[in-house]
């Protein structure tokens, strides 16, 4: 089973990143998966291991991680702290939320691609295009018109009849394009109020003479204060989560 799902998750990258692939070269390359369930240790460590450096690519470029962690990170911006919360925790929340919104997606793929491929009730190509299909439909939903018809113009591609016709190399930066204009959106929103609260200390200090005080000094007790009192971290969340179409 280990050596099924290996298979299952490498052939999914492969087809998702690499999704214009000829037709015929791809029955080769899954056929040639397919036959080699049984695999010997070495060779399983191998694809293991090429598997986990495509994840990262995957994670930002078929997920909701891109927008999460942008609007985080320029949350943090906001406060005026470069280092506070430190990356690593960002990323962990992220990952966490992504995980979050991915799961409508991963349960679909589960149920439709994954069990019936280990029932062998469907070989691995059809599980892996049903997988990418699922992909994709997530993707279309968070994706502009106005981005995909951009990057079918740029690449010189009809416009595709079915979701099935969508290939990923059009699909994956118009996807990216959309996740970082909400971000941006977002990130917009949430610079309001500190923008406010910067503006009010700064003219206070002029009008009391008080120019040699750094604003950011009195400005981010502040900040904090006020983003604690009204559930910043939980309204951020709630907001930020709500804005895919996927609930």
């Amino acid at each position: 089973m280990k050596a099924k799902l290996l298979l299952m998750s490498i052939s999914l990258l492969i087809a998702c990143l690499m999704g214009n692939v000829h037709a015929a070269e791809s029955s080769v390359l899954f056929d040639s998966l397919e036959k080699q369930v049984e695999l010997a240790p070495e060779s399983s460590v191998f694809l293991f291991l090429t598997a986990l450096s495509f994840i990262p690519v995957a994670i930002i470029s078929l997920t909701a991680f891109t927008r999460i962690i942008v609007v985080l990170s320029m949350l943090r911006f906001a406060f005026g702290m470069q280092q506070t919360p430190p990356n690593v925790v960002l990323i962990v929340l992220a990952l966490f939320f992504t995980m979050f919104v991915m799961q409508p997606t991963v349960k679909e793929i589960e149920e439709k691609a994954y069990i019936p491929y280990i029932e062998k009730s469907i070989s691995l190509q059809q599980a892996t295009k049903i997988a990418s299909t699922s992909f994709k439909t997530f993707m279309i939903k968070q994706t502009r018109e106005k981005d995909l018809n951009l990057m079918l113009k740029i690449s010189k591609t009809a416009i595709p009849s079915s979701i099935e016709d969508v290939g990923m190399m059009q699909l994956i930066p118009a996807f990216m394009l959309s996740e970082l204009r909400s971000a941006f959106q977002i990130a917009f929103v949430l610079f309001l109020p500190f923008l406010m609260i910067d503006l009010i200390v700064a003219g206070s200090l002029m009008s009391l003479g008080m120019i040699m005080v750094p604003p950011m000094t009195i400005a981010m007790p502040i900040k904090i204060l006020i983003f604690v009192l009204v559930d910043g971290w939980a309204l951020v969340s709630q907001s930020l989560l709500g804005s895919f179409n996927v609930f």
